[in-house]
């Protein structure tokens, strides 16, 4: 859609909540409910799952593949996922068996049999592999599943190209398949915890791979009348249509792909990495003059964090379209499993028993951990969050309120003081990062205690929510309530009393900019930046290019 279009479509919203054919129990059971993707529950029609035995690989190196399906045989289609989509590897009357899947799957993995092996070739460019596979169903009909890995690049300085790094720990969070993740599950002993640990060694869920143009961005698309219960679109049309509950909120589909199709299409030279890499393999940065980092982009490992601030302060530049900065992880068994306690760390991770507390899995700004997402990123999770979807300003900018005009990352928009970057197409929302600020002389500035980088500027500011606060609601038709804020209010002051959530409570979304040692940082705290290329929004494409341009040494206009 040209911008102009969406930018008309978009300043009259509809004021109707769209609807997907659901009751109002069903539109309820797909907020409160936890429903997942696991082996057995397409009956009759039959199934076909797969996983591959890494997220990503490199050229010349071995790819194992895990299949189950009720069907005897299933094709395989594999493209690179890219400005244009690219056939790479066709084959059919591959043999398949169903596998039977341990109950902890989401835990432990499948621990599936091997049912396909092929080398990565040497010319496979960078980037994203999508796995189409299919076969047969029970009724004759067509059944489809996806996969997805990265190829990652071989070492070595690259000028003039970028390197994008996936959010594939905030993936695994996510990932609903098998009954558990991070936010909802079938551990414990009552079968209703989420998952503190998370496995790589089992399919992505529904939606993450693949999604048509129609699915619902967790921003809300509505002209909320004042008093209007909150509704979710996209969860109740995942559930509607059989993806999972979290597609919105994570994955190649919903967010990384939209920069990496829009820096191709604008003439960058990209390649793709997993956050793996960054762990276990940190010089991969080393050939990069520009890092991106996009979307929903939420867990990270200390390692991690190590990797991209040497890198800074060697002379690197990173750009970060990203919001939520929020927790630290461990990966255990060669990174085959991802280790996040979140909410119950104090109480149960065993960092907090004789460990090294520092690598405790809780919110980085926990203060016993010592170091705040603003320390690398210049932003803090716990001082921005929701915008735009729930009680949480759903009526709120859309757009990131601009302060500072001048800077060179504005440059060519025509944006002036006040205006609002990337209303048109919603790139503020649903989470966000901020710092606590003070205005001086009608600009934003860094209190002195918010952990901002020296140096750092603050180029534009929005309202934020950690509560649903509305006396018009009742408390059993929000989603959010104030749960996020009081363990923020508990994590910060030790307690999660009035007074200290009435301190967090209120958060901002904030674009800044930084040095480093002898490297410069860029970060746009939205998830939704993202929306902003997917729509065609010339103004975001416009200071996304800026950013990218400087940081790769270009001259103007080349």
């Amino acid at each position: 859609m040209a911008a102009s279009c969406f930018r008309c479509s978009l300043t009259q919203l509809p004021t109707e909540f769209p609807d997907f054919g659901l009751t109002p129990e069903q539109r309820r059971e797909a907020v409160r409910g936890h429903y997942y993707e696991w082996p057995g529950m397409d009956g009759s029609s039959g199934e076909l799952w797969c996983y591959s035995d890494r997220l990503s690989y490199r050229p010349g190196e071995m790819v194992t593949l895990f299949v189950s399906s009720t069907a005897a045989q299933f094709s395989i289609a594999i493209v690179r996922d890219g400005g244009i989509e690219t056939s790479i590897f066709e084959k059919a009357g591959l043999s398949a068996r169903w596998q039977d899947t341990p109950d902890q799957c989401s835990v432990e993995g499948c621990g599936w049999e091997a049912s396909l092996e092929f080398r990565i070739g040497e010319d496979w460019l960078s980037g994203a592999y999508r796995v189409a596979l299919s076969a047969e169903g029970r009724d004759g009909k067509p059944i489809h599943s996806h996969h997805l890995f990265i190829v990652a690049p071989l070492p070595g300085r690259k000028p003039g190209r970028l390197l994008q790094v996936a959010a594939t720990g905030t993936w695994l969070a996510y990932n609903t398949w098998g009954g558990s993740n991070h936010y909802q599950g079938i551990t414990g002993p009552n079968r209703n915890q989420y998952a503190t640990m998370v496995s790589t060694q089992r399919p992505w869920c529904r939606g993450f791979v693949v999604l048509p143009k129609e699915a619902p961005r967790v921003p809300l698309e509505v002209a909320v009348p004042p008093k209007t219960v909150p509704r979710y679109p996209h969860m109740e049309w995942a559930f509607a249509t059989g993806r999972s509950k979290k597609y919105a909120s994570s994955g190649w589909a919903s967010y990384d792909s939209h920069f990496f199709r829009f820096a191709e299409r604008a003439g960058y030279a990209v390649d793709l990495a997993s956050q793996h890499e960054l762990h276990f393999s940190p010089e991969i940065l080393d050939g990069y003059d520009c890092v991106v980092f996009v979307g929903h982009d939420e867990y990270w490992t200390w390692e991690m964090r190590d990797a991209v601030d040497n890198y800074v302060a060697r002379g690197g530049h990173a750009a970060r379209f990203a919001g939520n900065f929020m927790w630290q992880t461990r990966l255990e068994d060669e990174g085959r499993r991802q280790v996040c306690y979140k909410y119950r760390a104090r109480s149960e991770d065993p960092a907090y028993r004789g460990g090294n507390v520092t690598r405790a899995t809780n919110s980085w700004e926990a203060p016993e951990i010592g170091r705040p997402g603003s320390a690398t990123f210049g932003l803090n999770a716990t001082r921005g969050v929701y915008a735009g979807w729930g009680g949480c300003a759903p009526r709120g900018v859309r757009g990131f309120p601009v302060y500072r005009p001048e800077h060179w990352a504005f440059a060519g928009t025509g944006i002036y003081y006040g205006d609002l970057l990337g209303a048109d197409s919603h790139v503020y929302g649903y989470e966000v990062d901020g710092l606590d600020f003070e205005i001086r002389g009608g600009l934003p500035y860094p209190t002195a205690t918010s952990g901002a980088p020296d140096g750092l500027q603050v180029l534009a500011v929005g309202m934020a929510s950690q509560v649903e606060e509305s006396a018009d609601i009742p408390i059993e038709d929000q989603f959010l309530t104030d749960e996020d804020g009081r363990f923020t209010a508990e994590t910060l002051f030790g307690e999660a009393s009035d007074a200290n959530l009435d301190k967090v409570k209120r958060g901002n979304g904030m674009i800044v900019n930084f040095p480093r040692g002898k490297g410069e940082v860029f970060h746009a705290g939205s998830c939704e930046w993202v929306a902003g290329l997917l729509r065609q929004d010339a103004m975001v494409e416009r200071v996304t290019k800026n950013v990218l341009d400087r940081y790769l040494g270009r001259e103007k206009g080349e």
